[in-house]
């Protein structure tokens, strides 16, 4: 395939495109197999893996149409605008995404710790169910231990979770590396910063299940350890699945960068993707603040 580095003038209309229809499919089948998982009926997990499975094969294909048109001058500067909005509003809807769950964690512990524990409002709730309960965060007695035992402790803030801020932090540093190696023609730097940037996701993937295994045995603190465990391992959680998504993401774009699909005037492939991965830096940094330290 020749290779048209330049940006047409003219506005490019994409083909007519089944892509769309087969990933609506894929996110039906997905929302279907989950809540049948939820109620235990024995179809729901094949039924989520066939849609995982669809869903997987339309963003293979649709991913790979758009990369031929770039690579074939298709893409005008307008088209690179509707991908940069695309990109901005997806960011926004991850945003709001972590924000109910973040809501959750400080409903919990401005509100409904301290108004069970009779610090607020709700005197008559402390009395007449809980006496004996007292507020606190992080929680390790909640006021049902019987029903939900708590976590012997919490994971310490500055331990692994600090050092792994530190190696996300410097993930960070090295895609911004890399993209100034690109904007500068810099191949080697390009390539290197890629590769550095996901070395380092990796090991903070590694550093997070060993902490998930410490928190398990040493301090059983899980998911059914009350609030605290619950809204722990979602935050953390759902980032860990962000940080994976994010890596798959780089990968392929190191595969792209060695093939020398990126141009200095023309790579939002790249930035779409460094974005990205600033975004799940930051929402860590929010989680190290008020999940582990405060």
């Amino acid at each position: 395939m020749k290779h048209k580095h330049h940006w047409i003038r003219r506005y490019f209309l994409p083909s007519p495109s089944h892509w769309p229809l087969l990933g609506s499919c894929g996110l039906f089948l997905i929302l279907v197999g989950a809540i049948n998982i939820i109620h235990g009926n024995w179809y729901g997990h094949e039924l989520f893996m066939i849609g995982a499975i669809i869903l997987a094969y339309m963003m293979f294909g649709w991913f790979g149409t758009v990369i031929d048109e770039s690579l074939e001058g298709l893409h005008s500067k307008q088209m690179d605008r509707t991908y940069r909005w695309g990109m901005a509003w997806f960011i926004v809807s991850e945003v709001a995404f972590f924000g109910i769950f973040f809501g959750a964690l400080f409903y919990a512990r401005q509100f409904a710790v301290p108004m069970l524990g009779g610090l607020i409002r709700g005197d008559e709730t402390h009395a007449l169910l809980w006496p004996q309960f007292k507020a606190m965060w992080p929680l390790l007695k909640n006021p049902n231990p019987t029903q939900y035992p708590g976590p012997a402790d919490v994971i310490p803030a500055w331990g692994l979770p600090a050092l792994n801020t530190i190696i996300l932090m410097s993930s960070a540093v090295m895609v911004t590396w890399a993209h100034w190696g690109l904007k500068k023609n810099r191949r080697w730097q390009l390539n290197l910063g890629v590769i550095l940037t996901i070395t380092l996701g990796a090991t903070f993937l590694c550093c997070q299940a060993y902490e998930y295994t410490e928190a398990y045995t040493k301090f059983s603190l899980t998911l059914h350890s009350g609030i605290y465990g619950t809204t722990f391992f979602m935050l953390t959680g759902f980032h860990a699945a962000h940080v994976t998504i994010g890596l798959i993401m780089l990968t392929v774009i190191l595969v792209r960068c060695l093939k020398g699909h990126f141009q200095p005037e023309h790579h939002f492939g790249f930035e779409a993707v460094s974005w990205y991965w600033h975004f799940v830096d930051v929402v860590w940094l929010f989680l190290f603040i008020f999940v582990y330290w405060l």
